[in-house]
């Protein structure tokens, strides 16, 4: 899908997320967690932890493991891949990944259904 035909929702100015954290955004209703990497590589999931069902990802430590660029929720450590939504340890408890961008200063999230 043409990310032109997505819904995409402001969240934050981009300037809000320091880097190498996240911050947690309500998307259409769904928790999604936004991460920026570095000074400007952004990142957005599922907040909600498969495992607890708590909305945590945001808080979680970004990092890498290998060529996976993750975050480690801060629950049970499992990491998950911020490309793709996968964890690592355990691919069932996978998330869902959604496009993300800067307009005008501004993040915007569009969801992946």
């Amino acid at each position: 899908m043409s990310t032109d035909t997505l819904t995409w929702t402001p969240v934050c100015a981009a300037s809000d997320i320091l880097p190498n954290t996240g911050v947690c955004a309500l998307v259409e209703g769904r928790h999604v967690a936004v991460f920026r990497v570095g000074g400007d590589q952004l990142y957005a999931i599922d907040n909600v932890d498969p495992k607890s069902g708590a909305s945590v990802l945001s808080r979680g430590l970004v990092g890498n493991l290998g060529e996976h660029i993750v975050v480690a929720s801060p629950l049970y450590k499992n990491h998950f891949d911020l490309r793709t939504g996968q964890c690592i340890e355990a691919p069932e408890h996978s998330v869902r990944a959604h496009a993300v961008r800067v307009e005008d200063g501004r993040v915007v999230v569009a969801l992946s259904h």
